[in-house]
């Protein structure tokens, strides 16, 4: 555990900068409360984080259908996916992750001083970092994290160190730095922005906070130069229009019809065929993995060949809904899940997560059908 004490404007800040899986940081951050006596104790949390560490069981009451309607699998399946590695990786430890932050909570209501919350919106702050990566990097941090769900029982003594003196998210950031610098700027250099600007509007003359090591020297130099106002870091970009995402599919358009009129009929229903049979193999494909359920898959190999046409549609979204109506996720399934996630096994086992899985595999073996179809057509096209 790190320390930084900060006099700023009449104001006494002490950081305690912890390690999320360290069993230390938990007496530490305990000792420091009484050693300190903080009129006010700020968390790195937000008001939906900090709902999650009342509820130990935040997925209970999650509508299956609604989070693939509203085109948020990706998201949840990703911090899912965070959470399992920091489970496995706390089971090693022996500390449940974020018990610090717990700790925290426990000893203001002891004292009966108020608790901060000053970290920014999860959603927000994922947001924003999605719309902001390339295509390039966002392939680069979906290969990362599911990386990550193979990579945490393989973690040696030497990174189990590590995790003990910075925190899980930054050790991951620094890595991917240099890949996707926006990753570093949204999820390390805005909120350490954000939460310096929420320390420094506490109305407290000794103020405590609790957050990662990673982000210790980061607030401490935004304390020394605040803002006026942090409203433009809770702006989420709107959703791109990219020219590829229209052009693909005209050009296939173009390059069918093109058959028929250079080639006949016999040419524009070869072309045709390699397109229905290429996206409906890869979709099932993708589906089959995610150990769809039968309907599922023939879903997704159906809806495949006109989706990859509409970029507004999915063939995911389809096989998702099918196995959702199929598969309905139980009560008993949201409360395993939390077990469930602990496991690579587990990720398929529970209902909720297989479903999550069969929209994004569906998803990929659909985008690999129409790769792997274009110079199939395109050969055809040639040909005399």
């Amino acid at each position: 555990m790190s320390e930084e004490l900060i006099t700023t404007n009449g104001k006494e800040i002490l950081l305690v900068g912890t390690a999320h899986v360290s069993s230390s940081s938990v007496e530490e951050v305990k000792e420091a409360i009484s050693r300190f006596k903080p009129e006010t104790i700020g968390i790195e949390l937000c008001q939906k984080r900090y709902g999650v560490l009342k509820d130990p069981q935040p997925w209970k009451d999650t509508d299956i259908f609604k989070v693939i309607k509203e085109k948020k699998t990706s998201f949840l399946l990703a911090n899912l996916v965070i959470a399992s590695f920091q489970k496995r990786i706390g089971d090693r430890l022996g500390v449940r992750p974020g018990a610090e932050m717990s700790v925290a909570v426990e000893e203001a209501q002891k004292l009966g001083i108020p608790v901060a919350l000053l970290d920014r919106d999860i959603q927000i702050t994922m947001k924003r970092l999605w719309r902001m990566l390339s295509l390039k990097e966002r392939l680069r941090l979906f290969w990362a994290l599911a990386s990550t769900l193979f990579s945490a029982d393989e973690v040696g003594e030497d990174e189990i160190e590590r995790l003990k003196q910075t925190d899980i998210i930054s050790l991951a950031v620094e890595e991917m730095a240099e890949k996707a610098p926006a990753v570093k700027r949204v999820l390390l250099d805005e909120r350490d922005e954000y939460m310096a600007k929420k320390i420094s509007d506490i109305n407290s003359n000794k103020v405590l906070a609790v957050v990662g090591a990673g982000h210790v020297k980061g607030i401490r130099e935004r304390l020394q130069d605040i803002p006026d106002s942090i409203e433009h870091l809770d702006y989420v970009p709107p959703v791109g229009r990219p020219i590829l995402k229209y052009l693909i599919p005209l050009v296939i358009t173009v390059i069918i019809a093109l058959g028929f009129f250079s080639g006949g009929k016999e040419k524009g229903y070869e072309m045709m065929k390699w397109w229905l049979l290429s996206n409906a193999f890869f979709a099932a494909l993708g589906s089959g993995l995610a150990l769809a359920h039968p309907f599922s898959i023939l879903t997704a190999a159906i809806t495949s060949p006109i989706t990859s046409l509409n970029p507004t549609l999915a063939a995911g979204w389809f096989a998702g809904l099918t196995e959702a109506y199929l598969r309905k996720p139980k009560v008993s399934d949201f409360e395993s899940l939390k077990d469930d996630i602990s496991s690579i096994k587990g990720f398929w086992k529970n209902p909720i997560t297989r479903i999550l899985m069969v929209v994004i595999f569906a998803n990929l073996g659909s985008a690999l059908g129409a790769l792997v179809a274009m110079p199939v057509l395109a050969r055809i096209i040639l040909k005399g």
